[in-house]
């Protein structure tokens, strides 16, 4: 059963906003995104951009907002990198990393003063993100750390099955890597860094001092996205711009916006 379309939404505090699929594809900025953006901005909005990705930093995301006409700083944009090394920090400081991971993470964790090793017998955690530098040797790191010495654990960066392009098609993410590795070694990731997990959220909201009911997290994806906000008691919206499409959205959604675009944000 299919839930019926929200109105378009009212007027918020905040605005969270997934970057791919949402705002813009591959090199585009996706019609009416931006001047929707800006609109929001120049009425008196917050906005902060969340991602799963964890192959680019802030600064390069912020860099990309800027060349598509939308100015932005980097402490407006929250991705997996920050949430991954403030929850090793809080929870597993001092820990010895293996991170199968793109340059981005790996330096981010070298910077925040994490040992990084593929040594299985000295391995802490195992960490399965976005890579496509992933070979099997990795693999078989990621094996013995967990399987064969059993002091690892395994957590991931995100549980995005595959990242979307231009033109329908899309990579294969994170949650390929972290399945490959419980197949083998029967061990179960003990921590997702990205969407659904409130990390995102609540490192993007910090320090803002607004309370939930006047902020709007708005992505294409319902799993990740839209299910993020609804378990933090946040109002969603879903954009038909990505990986949704109208018929997906079931009564476990019911009550979200639907919009086919971020024009229709300034409908309210």
């Amino acid at each position: 059963m299919t839930a019926m379309p929200e109105r378009t939404p009212k007027r918020y505090d905040v605005y969270l906003f997934d970057l791919d699929g949402t705002v813009y594809l591959g090199e585009e900025a996706l019609p009416g995104a931006i001047e929707a953006i800006r609109a929001l901005r120049d009425a008196g909005a917050t906005v902060r951009f969340v991602s799963n990705n964890p192959t680019r930093t802030p600064e390069a995301y912020a860099a990309k907002l800027t060349r598509l006409g939308l100015p932005t700083r980097p402490d407006e944009i929250v991705t997996t990198i920050g949430t991954t090394v403030w929850w090793l920090r809080t929870y597993h400081p001092g820990a010895t990393l293996f991170p199968i991971a793109e340059a981005p993470l790996c330096e981010a964790l070298a910077a925040a003063g994490f040992v990084l090793s593929d040594d299985p017998a000295a391995i802490d955690v195992v960490i399965a993100s976005y890579d496509r530098t992933f070979t099997y040797a990795k693999l078989q790191t990621a094996f013995d750390a967990l399987w064969f010495h059993k002091r690892a654990i395994l957590i991931q960066t995100n549980p995005d099955r595959y990242c979307p392009f231009p033109g329908g098609r899309g990579e294969p993410d994170a949650a390929a890597i972290t399945a490959a590795i419980e197949a083998c070694t029967g061990v179960t990731c003990q921590a997702s860094m990205g969407k659904p997990a409130p990390w995102l959220l609540r490192a993007a909201l910090a320090g803002l001092d607004v309370p939930p009911e006047r902020c709007l997290m708005t992505g294409d994806r319902l799993a990740t996205d839209i299910r993020m906000a609804l378990d933090a008691r946040i109002d969603a919206a879903v954009v038909f711009t990505g990986e949704t499409r109208p018929e997906d959205v079931t009564d476990a959604y019911a009550g979200i916006y639907q919009l086919d675009g971020l024009g229709d944000l300034l409908g309210g």
